[in-house]
């Protein structure tokens, strides 16, 4: 696995080495042991998977509060996405800023999300397949989001907004959030 350090701190773009032959590929998609260089060393705790159907379709930006706050690896297995994140820790250089990445099956990149961002993706083909790996459980008491067209932040997602939930549509802009980070 080959590790990128992104524009925000303590975020990584992952690359894994596939092994291929003739009877297709293998690849190692997470590795304690490995990911302990770039300071990893909590448990995942949770796995979670998504399928999202139609193209230009927005989940995000979520997150968790403290004490329940988590580091997210996101890795698309099906179709292509353009997957966001967003530093929300206060005392960052980079406090309010996002980075986007293009995942996908045949990329095979993965998102290495530290606590402290909020993140979402976009659908670029339909019927998308996101695998999370959580280091916290998910707790609804301490859920959390940011509005994905919130003007502060700027982020310039590749397609028009086709669908996005109720929820998403009415989470907070970033000045009103109660950021805890």
């Amino acid at each position: 696995m080959h590790f990128h350090s992104l524009p925000l701190e303590g975020a990584y773009l992952i690359e894994p080495e596939p092994f291929k032959d003739d009877r297709g590929l293998f690849a190692r998609i997470f590795c304690q042991q490995e990911i302990r260089e770039i300071g990893h060393t909590k448990s995942i705790l949770q796995i979670n998977h998504s399928v999202t159907f139609e193209k230009g379709t927005i989940r995000g930006m979520h997150f968790q509060y403290p004490p329940k706050a988590e580091i997210k690896l996101v890795k698309c297995l099906a179709g292509v996405v353009f997957d966001v994140i967003v530093d929300l820790r206060k005392l960052s250089p980079t406090f309010g800023r996002w980075h986007g990445e293009m995942l996908s099956s045949d990329n095979m990149k993965m998102m290495y999300i530290p606590e402290g961002f909020a993140h979402g993706f976009q659908t670029l083909a339909a019927n998308a397949e996101l695998l999370y790996l959580h280091t916290e459980f998910y707790d609804p008491k301490y859920e959390g989001g940011v509005r994905f067209d919130d003007a502060s932040l700027g982020i310039d997602w590749p397609l028009p907004a086709v669908t996005i939930s109720a929820k998403d549509r009415n989470l907070p802009r970033l000045s009103q959030l109660s950021v805890c980070f």
